[in-house]
């Protein structure tokens, strides 16, 4: 039994991968992670950037996308549904095997809309419809319009990947984004409807430990990320156990599990399974870069320890904002700089695809 498989089977968590490469198809790399424990993978606009700035694997069907006529943006869209429809199918038979909970592939809007209700819904409904998959969960931003985008996607039955949350507070919102959502939705059974909410830990920890230096206090740094996702996770218990979602789970409705992103550590004196090690149990996902994935499966450390030592978090924050660290104002600005980084990647890729037309 790998590290993953016990991941799963004991701790009770899901770990994804948040990577996707065309060469993967090719290699069956995507195969052997699977058969090694991972259960979903994760993609993004920086992701795809990297995978067609660095490779030459997308050079031949993007000359014939030009050829036909279509625009370098285009063209992008159509790399990368081919590129989600291939890992649909190579995680098709684990969707079937988990009934539909496990085995998806997520990819994001275009990080353009990210403050457009109505052009996330609609790009949404495209991107899905033309990928063509039941396991592939669309990707939007916790923004404000990312809120909207949420229930209404959900109403449709539609799978959601929400991103890029930072604090407990965001979190909540678009836990109850999902909840109306669900309540909203017409289908009597609501079993086929899975969401998740990806909550970003160590980029809290980066900006927050930096604060606290300035502070010249080094006993709280590495301790809030952890202590932000355990608090989240308490609530996301509450919700299950609550009385709002009691006649929606009489529906078959499903909780939509809390998603560890950003699992790498940024401090180098930090272990490099922390974000692993510390946020294990059930109803979570973790999703794992390739090096974070390699150390867990070396030397992580399975325990159900998500739901352990609530009060010590709830503490440490609170210790945290006393001396003057508002999480809020650290998750917005996490936010933005977040957005900002999938857009510039946005940009930086349609640059050179344009470069290349014009070649």
């Amino acid at each position: 039994m790998t590290k993953l498989v016990e991941l799963f089977t004991q701790g009770k968590q899901s770990p994804w991968l948040d990577n996707l490469r065309r060469s993967w198809f090719s290699t069956d790399e995507l195969q052997t992670y699977v058969a090694n424990g991972v259960r979903g993978v994760t993609s993004n606009p920086s992701i795809f950037a990297k995978s067609m700035l660095e490779t030459s694997d997308y050079d031949a069907q993007f000359d014939e996308l030009i050829e036909q006529g279509l625009s370098p943006k285009e063209a992008y869209w159509e790399l990368v549904i081919s590129d989600i429809q291939s890992a649909a199918a190579v995680l098709a038979e684990l969707f079937e095997d988990s009934n539909g909970v496990d085995g998806y592939v997520s990819v994001e809007v275009s990080p353009e809309l990210a403050h457009d209700a109505d052009g996330t819904i609609e790009a949404a409904r495209t991107i899905l419809d033309r990928v063509g998959a039941p396991n592939v969960m669309m990707k939007v931003p916790a923004t404000d319009a990312g809120l909207v985008a949420i229930e209404q996607l959900t109403a449709e039955e539609r799978c959601v990947n929400v991103t890029l949350i930072f604090t407990v507070e965001r979190y909540l919102e678009v836990l109850d984004a999902y909840l109306k959502g669900l309540e909203r939705c017409q289908s009597a059974d609501l079993d086929h409807i899975y969401s998740v909410a990806s909550f970003f830990v160590s980029r809290t920890d980066a900006k927050v430990d930096s604060a606290l230096q300035d502070l010249g206090n080094t006993d709280l740094q590495g301790k809030a990320a952890i202590a932000q996702a355990k608090v989240a996770y308490s609530a996301l218990s509450d919700s299950i156990a609550g009385p709002r979602f009691k006649p929606l789970a009489e529906r078959g409705a499903n909780p939509q599990r809390l998603l560890w992103a950003s699992t790498s550590t940024k401090n180098p004196d930090y272990p490099d399974t922390m974000y692993v090690d510390g946020l294990i149990g059930p109803h979570t996902v973790n999703t794992l870069p390739d090096a974070t994935l390699a150390a867990f499966a070396d030397h992580g450390t399975v325990a159900e320890t998500v739901a352990t030592e609530l009060d010590a978090s709830q503490n440490a924050l609170a210790e945290i904002t006393a001396l003057g660290i508002d999480l809020e104002v650290v998750g917005k600005d996490l936010e933005t700089a977040g957005l900002a980084g999938f857009a510039a990647s946005f940009t930086e890729v349609l640059d050179v695809l344009q470069n290349k037309a014009n070649a």
